[in-house]
């Protein structure tokens, strides 16, 4: 069993078992902000058609990814070494697929050029690969639903304060693939880090993932089928003073084969204001408001290769 505690979104079917879970997410981010999630919302056809074709995706020789190529909006394809975490010795050990809402090209955000606000890119020879991405991605939605209203009367706001911001919401997903860590100690398939946004929901098949506590010690996440990872970004750590911490984690794949995970990055609408004070939480001022898009591409460009090569062209 792992360190980190394990929440059971099934008793949220009403008043009283949304005000259990917020409960549960307040003893559970004691440690951390990290913790597991299980109920009948995870539909196992779902994710068997998406983890299906991840796979598929990841067969493809290079030069097909390279077709659907990462761009400024962080959609699509990004090679083995184009990551790299603030701080890290290394280059990360991983291959991303990254897809977000679906938008086309003549939308009023996209024309407007908001952050992170562009068409999706699919591989034209596979298909089945949109509609269980999407699939999936509605489904993961729903559960950071459920999530961010219990985290609301966590924090002693309405149920609805978060959802008033995710009308039109950021959910950024990275199909992703691992290979075995390769190198010296300093070498993993993604260095420590904290994630950027508000909440990410991870699925993952294989052991590899680590968290930080607040003790200084490393302990494994490992994959529990049946259920999620679900982690407090930085965003949302500024939005709460520091009520929800974020937490550094990493992964080295120590196996023999590749490690396969899925993870969504929750977060709210591009142009919502995230500003602190609106909780009214002790600390208000310490962070000034931002809007999310920007403060998530502002992180982006320090850790992603391909901001860093248009830039220097």
């Amino acid at each position: 069993m792992p360190d980190l505690p394990i929440l059971d979104l099934g008793t949220a079917d009403d008043a009283a078992g949304m005000q259990a879970l917020a409960k549960q997410i307040a003893a559970a981010t004691t440690q951390c902000g990290f913790f597991y999630v299980r109920g009948d919302q995870l539909q196992a056809n779902i994710i068997e058609a998406v983890r299906r074709e991840q796979r598929r995706f990841f067969a493809q020789s290079v030069d097909q990814k390279a077709q659907v190529a990462i761009d400024l909006n962080n959609r699509g394809y990004l090679a083995s070494g184009q990551a790299r975490m603030h701080g890290a010795a290394r280059s990360d050990q991983k291959e991303v697929f990254f897809w977000g809402p679906e938008i086309s090209a003549d939308d009023p955000r996209v024309l407007a050029g908001v952050p992170l606000c562009g068409p999706n890119q699919w591989p034209q020879t596979l298909t089945s690969l949109q509609p269980a991405v999407l699939d999936y991605a509605a489904m993961i939605g729903r559960i950071g639903d459920l999530l961010l209203r219990a985290m609301a009367l966590r924090l002693g706001a309405s149920e609805d304060f978060f959802a008033r911001r995710y009308r039109n919401p950021m959910l950024r997903g990275q199909l992703l693939r691992y290979p075995p860590t390769t190198g010296g100690e300093d070498q993993f398939g993604v260095a420590a880090h904290s994630d950027f946004g508000c909440v990410t929901l991870l699925l993952q098949e294989t052991a590899g993932l680590e968290v930080l506590l607040s003790d200084g010690n490393w302990v494994a996440a490992p994959p529990i089928e049946g259920t999620l990872v679900v982690n407090i970004g930085d965003l949302l750590e500024r939005w709460t003073n520091g009520s929800l911490p974020s937490t550094r984690h990493r992964v080295r794949n120590d196996s023999p084969a590749d490690r396969y995970s899925i993870a969504v990055f929750y977060d709210p609408d591009p142009e919502a204001i995230v500003d602190p004070a609106d909780l009214g939480l002790p600390g208000s001022g310490e962070y000034p408001p931002v809007a999310a898009a920007e403060y998530i591409l502002s992180r982006n460009r320090g850790a992603f290769s391909h901001y860093q090569e248009r830039a220097a062209n």
